[in-house]
Parts: C-alpha cells; sequence; structure tokens
C-alpha cells in the first residue's frame, strides 16, 4: 500500500492510499488532481472517506462519483453524497487492514477520522481535528470537544502517524516558537518545515513541539496564562487560552 498527498486549492491535501489497481482517498476538495493522478497511474477509485462537510473537504465527491459511480463513499449524516453512513465504532476491512472510524468533535460537532491499521503501523487521517504543532479552529464545535479529541490521540502508539488536510506547518511552528521560547525541537521543526511536504508526522513528534498537546507542561502553562492575563486552573483552560492566542496570532 502507498499513500501520498495530493495538493489542492490552497493548502489542502486530499490523501490518497492505493494498492494494485484499487485507490482510496480522503477528503477531496476538488476532483480534477485526483482524477488526475488516478488517470496516470491506471487506478480504479474504490472509496472515499470523508471528515467534515465544509467545501474544501467535500468540493470534488459529484465530480468523482460521475467518473466512479460504484465508489462507496464513507461521512457523517450530513454529507449528502455519502452512500455509507460513519460514525463512531464503524468499521470495515481495507486490503490487508482494518478501518475504524473516530468521532473527533471540535472543529465541526460531527467530525469523524479515520484510523487505518495496517500490520504494526496505525495511520490516522485526522481531517482539521490535528494539525502537525496545531489544531482546528472551533465553528459548530466546541473548545471541550476538541480538548477531548486531541487528548484521545494522545493516547495511541507513540509511532502512530497522522495525515492532516493542510499544510499548516510552517505557520503553526511559529505560534509554537511563540508559547515555547526555547524548545529546540520546535525550533529545528521550524527550519524543516521549508521542505513540503511537512506531512504525515507522528504522535511521537508532536508530543515534543505540539503545544496543543503539551498542555501539562509546566512552562507551556505558564506562558499560556502570561498570554492571556488568565488564571489557568487545568490542562482544558490551558487549551483554550492557547487556542483564543492562536486565532488571534
Amino acid at each position: 500500500m502507498q499513500i501520498l498527498p495530493i495538493p489542492a486549492l490552497a493548502d489542502n491535501y486530499i490523501w490518497l492510499l492505493h494498492q494494485g489497481s484499487e485507490a482510496v482517498c480522503i477528503d477531496p476538495g476538488e476532483a480534477a488532481p485526483v482524477l488526475g493522478y488516478l488517470k496516470n497511474h491506471n487506478l480504479s477509485l474504490r472509496q472515499i472517506w470523508v471528515t467534515h462537510h465544509h467545501d474544501d473537504h467535500t468540493g470534488g465527491l459529484a465530480e468523482l462519483r460521475r467518473h466512479f459511480p460504484d465508489c462507496a463513499v464513507y461521512g457523517n449524516r450530513d454529507i449528502p453524497e455519502a452512500t455509507e453512513t460513519a460514525g463512531e465504532g464503524s468499521h470495515w476491512p481495507l486490503w490487508q487492514g482494518q478501518v475504524r472510524v473516530w468521532h473527533t468533535p471540535g472543529h465541526t460537532d460531527s467530525h469523524l477520522s479515520y484510523l487505518l491499521q495496517d500490520n504494526d503501523q496505525l495511520h490516522v487521517f485526522c481531517g482539521d481535528t490535528l494539525f502537525s504543532a496545531g489544531c482546528g479552529r472551533v465553528f459548530t464545535g466546541t473548545i471541550g470537544q476538541l480538548f477531548a479529541s486531541l487528548q484521545r490521540f494522545n493516547r495511541l502508539p507513540e509511532h502512530t502517524l497522522f495525515y492532516p488536510a493542510h499544510e499548516y506547518t510552517a505557520a503553526n511552528l511559529r505560534f509554537a516558537a511563540h508559547i515555547e521560547l526555547h524548545n529546540p525541537a520546535i525550533a529545528r521543526s521550524l527550519q524543516a518545515a521549508a521542505n513540503i511536504p511537512t506531512l504525515p508526522v507522528s504522535l511521537a513528534h508532536e508530543r515534543q513541539i505540539n503545544p496543543f498537546l503539551r498542555t501539562a507542561d509546566f512552562q507551556v502553562a505558564a506562558r499560556a496564562a502570561e498570554l492571556s492575563g488568565q488564571t489557568l486552573a487545568n490542562e482544558e483552560q490551558v487549551f483554550a487560552a492557547l487556542r483564543e492566542l492562536k486565532n488571534r496570532f
């Protein structure tokens, strides 16, 4: 199995998995780059997984379905093009692996993530919930939901690979460096982020550089309190303060 990012729109990645002559894509914000890759590599699109309803994740669905009418589209009930309703606990086989669905709300209240276990490697297609060195904005979800979703991710094995849907790494790292002024892992990562794609990224790496996964760190909490002018009593409050600081950064 191969996994690669197909750049789309301004800064989206449409993740594409393929094995043999079959392919799966995640969050096709536009159809043309996916169709081009499939044609050039003689691939047939068998499945599409949708994390949430925003146009930059769904804009290509109708056209892809026109070209591949037998393609199964997995998504929540708020995805009109979905042929298979997916939600917490949904699962199905894919080639030699197994797909599981987690409900990971926060960015939206119905956001899903797709976890593919392939031999000993876990791949997580997390849409706009987790970014490298960052996390999504809150739209129709809540900050408490987003915090819980990231905490759930943080309990996965450290070698887990995450596949966010946007190339936001450099901008996120600049904010992370603003929060942790003397974190050498952030400084190294910021230099490396000039080379894209920066994704996928391991959970072990994110635990070193992502302030939204480092809310238990005393220095992160103290800096969030200092910059927000608040007394922060717990990790969720630190997380909420960081998200608001990032919104204004």
